[in-house]
């Protein structure tokens, strides 16, 4: 058996067309808690499970929404400065609406595995709506997002994390600071950037201004007292691993008065707003941005 995930080229299967059961594993292998031999070895065990397992990676000439030369954008890869982080600089995709600014300014947080093309239109969605959007790269100081999820994953999990947490940090302080920002700063990210989403919205206090976390890991309970910007938060009906965080972080979110919105959106699999896999459901998805964007109007403009 190769351990190897490729692309097939049968005709993709959907969501329905997937054993819950390959979700689950892929779920496991995706967050680092199975080895790719391991992940194909128990999808073998499964009916059909092989031609499942290689249907769920990633085909990122379907995450293209927006275009990269969409009149209403303009976009440029930006370094700059992040003091006790992994390398002391960052890198990240820029992309600021062609209408006059000043803009409220969105953070785009990235899954585990890096800046991938997915997370790049994610930040070109974000500033079509009319927002100046960044997206950085943790894996900057390894050498960047290296073209595929496997290997990015591997190079994530090799960083140090609380540096890496702090290079998110150092992201949105520049990009806050920026020449064309109005100073209110809003952040999303997508399962690890769903959970620093959380964990920014407790570090920063008052200077962070609204926060779409997507199926992303609670705020520690002891945090979320210094939590200033309200949320809206998504998580999928199938992601019993963030599902089960939810009532603690709900009771630490109503004892401290916080604003939020919470929405478990039925018949999703974690990660379903990425719509280069078939986890993706695309109601559900558009629901999600357009709360995620309504949010962000509110509050950053």
């Amino acid at each position: 058996m190769t351990d190897q995930l490729a692309p097939t080229t049968q005709p993709p299967l959907t969501q329905i067309q997937i054993d819950q059961r390959v979700f689950d594993l892929y779920d496991e292998y995706c967050h680092g808690r199975m080895d790719r031999r391991s992940f194909l070895s128990a999808c073998a065990a499964i009916a059909g499970g092989l031609a499942m397992a290689h249907a769920l990676i990633p085909n990122y000439a379907r995450a293209q929404t927006i275009s990269f030369t969409d009149s209403r954008i303009k976009a440029t890869y930006v370094t700059y400065d992040s003091p006790g982080g992994n390398s002391g600089q960052m890198r990240g995709y820029l992309v600021q609406p062609t209408a006059q600014g000043p803009y409220g300014t969105v953070l785009v947080i990235h899954e585990n595995r890096g800046l991938n093309p997915y997370i790049e239109d994610v930040a070109r969605r974000a500033a079509a709506a009319g927002f100046l959007a960044l997206a950085p790269d943790g894996l900057h100081p390894l050498g960047g997002y290296p073209g595929n999820d496997d290997d990015g994953r591997a190079l994530q999990s090799r960083l140090d994390q609380a540096k890496l947490r702090t290079d998110m940090l150092n992201s949105a302080k520049w990009l806050r600071a920026h020449a064309l920002s109005n100073g209110k700063l809003g952040v999303t990210g997508f399962c690890w950037g769903g959970g620093t989403t959380n964990w920014l919205a407790a570090t920063l206090g008052p200077d962070m201004h609204a926060g779409a976390p997507f199926y992303g890991a609670a705020a520690a309970a002891d945090t979320v007292a210094n939590i200033r910007a309200p949320l809206v938060i998504h998580m999928a009906e199938n992601d019993p691993g963030i599902n089960g965080q939810w009532p603690a972080y709900e009771a630490a979110l109503k004892a401290n008065n916080k604003t939020y919105e919470a929405h478990i959106y039925p018949g999703t699999q974690h990660g379903f707003h990425n719509n280069s896999t078939p986890r993706f459901q695309e109601e559900a998805a558009k629901l999600a941005w357009e709360r995620t964007v309504a949010l962000f109007g509110k509050n950053l403009k």
